[in-house]
């Protein structure tokens, strides 16, 4: 699992290759990712947006902007938390995915919380962050 902290609130993702989905031989890996983010301070936050910066193996890099997550844009409390699935295909082996999340606080408050950069490998690799 991969972890990181802003403004009290932690986003922790777990990536897993999906084989049933992938067609190596076409150069088609597909991963799935789970995302938990807990709201650990003391005020009320919505996640407005996402950023996501995808790097291939080959170093083509991707970037994914959109409102949301997974179609939602969840608020939470103090002491609540989120978790959403989702999934991304690359053309390499392996990869790695990093962003953030624009998020309002009380108030109207407007700032981004990071997204962990995370590896994206095949089950027999050792996992790297390229």
């Amino acid at each position: 699992m991969y972890r990181a902290t802003t403004s009290q609130i932690e986003v922790v993702v777990e990536p897993f290759y999906l084989e049933e989905q992938s067609e190596p031989h076409e150069n088609r890996y597909v991963w799935g990712y789970r995302v938990t983010i807990a709201n650990n301070s003391p005020e009320t936050v919505q996640l407005c947006s996402r950023y996501w910066q995808i790097t291939h193996e080959n170093g083509y890099v991707e970037e994914v902007r959109g409102a949301g997550v997974v179609g939602e844009q969840p608020v939470l409390d103090p002491g609540d938390s989120y978790q959403y699935s989702s999934g991304c295909p690359l053309s390499t082996p392996s990869g790695v995915m990093a962003g953030h999340y624009e998020m309002q606080g009380e108030g109207g408050r407007a700032f981004e919380i990071e997204i962990p950069a995370f590896s994206l490998d095949l089950p027999d690799q050792r996992p790297t962050l390229n």
